[in-house]
């Protein structure tokens, strides 16, 4: 019985290490082998809609699957009222993804800001063609968009999360961009301290605001192009 246990792992240990993504490159510059697609939902989280997950454009590295799986699960338990939605990253091979200049080997996630209504209810934020996927959104310098306030109670608990589950996975957080005229009120929320000790997010706006989302790029060695 034990030979027979082994040859069965000995036949399938190839498939077990021919699953993980392999990423090429950087971020800007990029490629991706054996992508892996987000699960569209779960207890307490759901991607930006089902057309673009049909247009392949919710594909990560297999190490990026899992640590943002694990990330919501934590969050089940820490904030179990908490609503939360992600948005682009990238293709199953990677390459270009318009309209962003990066998301190209599988690293790279957006995050849709968490919301409460005018009730101060964690809902998920609205996103569809009308308003770009959620992308179209503006948010005010007080995180505030109609019946929309940014829960950033809620943003710094995932971030925390994603960092400490990518910790848990080998890899961590490169960095994460988030529009600098927000970052205070993300720094004064419950895990802003945390925030600032362990994930580095630049000052420096990018060539968009990030404000409606935030874009999260791990780290994950890669092989050269």
């Amino acid at each position: 019985m034990r030979c027979f246990a082994l040859i069965v792992i000995s036949l399938f240990a190839p498939l077990a290490i021919a699953s993980e993504s392999v990423c090429y490159g950087t971020t800007a510059i990029g490629r991706l082998e054996g992508g892996v697609q987000l699960p569209s939902s779960g207890e307490n989280f759901l991607s930006y809609g089902p057309v673009p997950e049909r247009a392949g454009r919710t594909y990560v590295h297999s190490k990026v699957r899992d640590v943002v799986v694990a990330a919501y699960k934590i969050l089940e338990k820490e904030e179990p009222s908490k609503l939360f939605k992600y948005a682009g990253t990238g293709f199953k091979e990677g390459g270009e993804f318009k309209p962003h200049k990066t998301h190209r080997n599988g690293l790279s996630v957006d995050f849709m800001v968490p919301v409460v209504d005018e009730d101060g209810r964690s809902v998920p934020i609205r996103t569809d063609p009308f308003n770009r996927y959620g992308y179209g959104i503006e948010f005010d310098k007080k995180g505030v968009y109609d019946d929309y306030r940014i829960d950033f109670d809620a943003m710094g608990a995932h971030l925390r999360a994603l960092d400490m589950a990518a910790k848990r996975q080998g890899i961590g957080i490169w960095r994460v961009l988030f529009d600098p005229s927000l970052q205070l009120l993300l720094y004064k929320s419950k895990h802003g301290s945390y925030i600032q000790a362990n994930i580095k997010i630049p000052k420096k706006r990018s060539w968009v605001r990030h404000d409606e989302h935030y874009h999260v790029d791990f780290l994950v060695e890669c092989k050269p192009m």
